[in-house]
This record gives C-alpha cells, sequence and structure tokens, in this order.
C-alpha cells in the first residue's frame, strides 16, 4: 500500500476526529469565502482528507455548511450556559451577558462572518434544522426568567420580551463590529482600538441597563 493510500485511509479509523476536523476546516473555509466562494476541494485540503471522505460525513456542502451553524450556534450557547446566569442576580445576570456577547464576537469573528453569509442565503439552511430550534428555545426562557426575577424585585420594568431584548444585546455589538471598517472612516476613528472598544462595551451596558430600568 502506498503512503498516499494510507495517509487518506487513516483518518476513517478516528471517525469523531475525522468528522472534527472537517467541521474545523469547513468552518474557516466558509467563514473566509463565504458559502458561494467556499469549495469542498478547499475543505477536504484543509482537512486533510479526500472529498469521498467528506461526502460520507457531511453530504453536500450546503450540508456541510449547515452542521458548521449548527456546530457554531451550540458553542455559543454553551459557553452562556457555563455563565451559570441562572444563579446571578438579575441585573449581574445581565451585564455578564452583555459583556461576554461583545467578548465572544471580538473573539470570534468567524461566527459572524458564518452569520453574515447565511442571512445573504436567507436563512435557507437554519430554517429546517430542528437543532438550531433546541438550542435557542432554553436560551430565551433563561432570559426571560432574568428578566421576571428583575421585575419582581423592582430591577427591570415590566413587559420586556425576552427576544427583544437579546437581539438588542447582540445588535449593539454585531453592528459595530461588522461595520468597523466603513465606521471607522465616516467617523475619522480607530474603532478597534482598545480605548474605543471599552468605551463601546461600556456604552451597550449603558443603553441595555437604562432600558431595563424601571
Amino acid at each position: 500500500m502506498s503512503a498516499n493510500a494510507k495517509t487518506e485511509m487513516a483518518p476513517a479509523r478516528d471517525p469523531v476526529r475525522t468528522r472534527a476536523r472537517i467541521l474545523d476546516a469547513a468552518k474557516a473555509e466558509f467563514a473566509e469565502l463565504g458559502l458561494g466562494g467556499a469549495r469542498v476541494d478547499g475543505i477536504a485540503m484543509r482537512a486533510g482528507v479526500n472529498k469521498r471522505m467528506l461526502y460520507h460525513y457531511f453530504g453536500g456542502k450546503d450540508d456541510l455548511f449547515l452542521a458548521v451553524l449548527e456546530a457554531a450556534y451550540a458553542d455559543i450557547r454553551d459557553a452562556e450556559k457555563a455563565l451559570r446566569l441562572e444563579h446571578l442576580a438579575p441585573v449581574e445576570a445581565i451585564t455578564t451577558l452583555v459583556t461576554f456577547t461583545w467578548n465572544y464576537f471580538l473573539e470570534n469573528p468567524e461566527f459572524l462572518r458564518l452569520v453574515n453569509s447565511e442571512n445573504l442565503h436567507k436563512a435557507r439552511h437554519l430554517e429546517g434544522s430542528a437543532v438550531i430550534r433546541d438550542l435557542h428555545t432554553p436560551f430565551v426562557a433563561m432570559v426571560g426568567d432574568i428578566l421576571a426575577r428583575g421585575e419582581a424585585d423592582g430591577s427591570f420594568r415590566c413587559g420586556v420580551d425576552p427576544v427583544q431584548i437579546i437581539m438588542s444585546i447582540a445588535a449593539l455589538g454585531y453592528y459595530y463590529l461588522t461595520n468597523r471598517y466603513t465606521s471607522s472612516i465616516l467617523y475619522d476613528r480607530d474603532l478597534m482600538a482598545q480605548e474605543a472598544l471599552d468605551a463601546r462595551l461600556a456604552h451597550i451596558l449603558d443603553m441595555v441597563h437604562g432600558f431595563l430600568r424601571p
């Protein structure tokens, strides 16, 4: 057996690891080039597998893109769970969630690019995903519980929709980061300087807490 054949066959002995390598490679390819620009050949090369093995694990490119999206959303939801927000006082819980979301976006720019790409395709991959619904339903419920506890102890105003506050927290960081190049020109500021990033987080916190106050 040739050395090349051994190389191609080796990953099959560890399917979990091989699948993870393909997912990591696909995430990098899709984040860099978008769904339209990404190529199965490029993903296979990054993962060190042949195309046949990639198709075996994930099917076509669209199936692989959905798997990458589901893994990306699972990652951020798992990280949010680790914050144990349900054990924090309401104001502290919201502060922690806002700070986490901002830092996660900063540290994981590929997540924002993947979301951008899926929006360009009108969320046709996520539309039928039971995984995504299973990930987000408990998250919305958790934020709803934080708001209810804050309403009960007088920290928050009444009747805040948890979906609206989740989207607002995300939007306040998402827009800033995805438009940082154009906004830096328009406003003649280095929006990625540490001082500017710190000021933006402080502003987001002020916005969210100001809205939630009774």
